[in-house]
């Protein structure tokens, strides 16, 4: 009853790098550099990727997206986030903190969804070179695009509608940099049994079931490969999945690191690093380790410099 007579919160503060009070001028501008970096660089691959022709392939098609992703996800906290660093505030009012985490988990979502559907691209580009084109049909890269956008966006809307049905009393400090779900939840006065259900099982199955099929297609392109005769096909092949690889390791590696490590392991520190490589640091090194490891990809973005520096002048 007590809980009950509390004042409802109307904002949340965001205290997950205040351990660094003499740092915010070095966050501010090391945050303002990958944000602008990553903005760069994805506005990059999308250029490039729609004004070459010979780029408007499946693999190509994932990427394009993945870069779309990959803009939209650190928009979502780091803009937030150099805000209250330069204005010395802390604060993110109620509203903006459900859509925050809305969007954060939108687009964590469709990260995901884009790196499985791209092991699968690999899968059948290697186990099934010549039946490719007949297996990754146009109709077929739409659906699987299509068909993860609308889970993205419905799961978080789920979580979302269920969070506002919870009230918040008194406590309002979210030990994070953003509105993370798992921050919000114990700070409410409601019973969040129901939400913590949903978190397990959906949150769960989303990320769980991806990584088993990523684990999946690897594994049959890793007994694909070791069966080719010679060592230059095999390294050929391998380099087709190693920009991929890489940024699936970078990701699963970030998440496990916050969500799959004992709680003993966790303080604020480590899940603010942890959800800064996969929510900023990954999406500024997508482009790049796709561009440095892709010599087509390369040479359209060369050209795409080139002519811009042309027109410029």
């Amino acid at each position: 009853m007590e809980k009950e007579n509390q004042t409802s919160v109307s904002e949340f503060l965001l205290l997950g790098f205040s351990s660094w009070p003499g740092h915010q001028g070095l966050l501010f501008a090391l945050f303002l550099c990958l944000y602008l970096t990553g903005l760069f660089g994805n506005l990059l691959i999308l250029l490039a990727i729609g004004s070459n022709n010979h780029l408007h392939t499946p693999m190509y098609f994932f990427l394009a997206n993945l870069s779309l992703v990959d803009l939209c996800l650190p928009s979502a906290t780091v803009p937030k986030m150099l805000l209250n660093i330069q204005t010395k505030s802390q604060s993110i009012s109620y509203p903006g903190c459900l859509a925050q985490m809305y969007f954060c988990m939108m687009f964590a979502n469709m990260d995901n969804f884009l790196l499985t559907v791209m092991a699968y691209d690999r899968f059948v580009a290697i186990c099934h070179p010549l039946h490719y084109t007949t297996i990754m049909t146009p109709c077929l890269c739409t659906s699987l695009v299509a068909f993860s956008w609308v889970i993205a966006t419905f799961n978080p809307l789920l979580h979302t509608l269920m969070m506002a049905r919870l009230h918040f009393c008194s406590e309002n400090i979210i030990h994070h940099f953003f509105c993370d779900i798992n921050s919000l939840l114990p700070l409410s006065c409601s019973d969040t049994s129901l939400n913590q259900l949903m978190v397990l099982s959906v949150v769960g199955l989303i990320f769980v079931v991806p990584s088993v099929c990523i684990l999946a297609s690897y594994g049959r392109i890793v007994s694909a490969v070791m069966k080719i005769t010679s060592m230059e096909g095999k390294l050929k092949a391998f380099s087709t999945c190693g920009s991929h690889l890489a940024l699936v390791i970078l990701f699963y590696g970030a998440i496990a690191g916050i969500y799959m490590s004992p709680s003993s392991n966790h303080s604020t520190e480590k899940d603010s690093a942890a959800s800064v490589i996969f929510m900023v640091v990954a999406p500024v090194l997508n482009p790049f380790i796709y561009s440095l490891r892709n010599n087509e990809l390369k040479g359209t973005l060369k050209k795409t410099l080139g002519q811009s520096k042309i027109c410029s002048k």
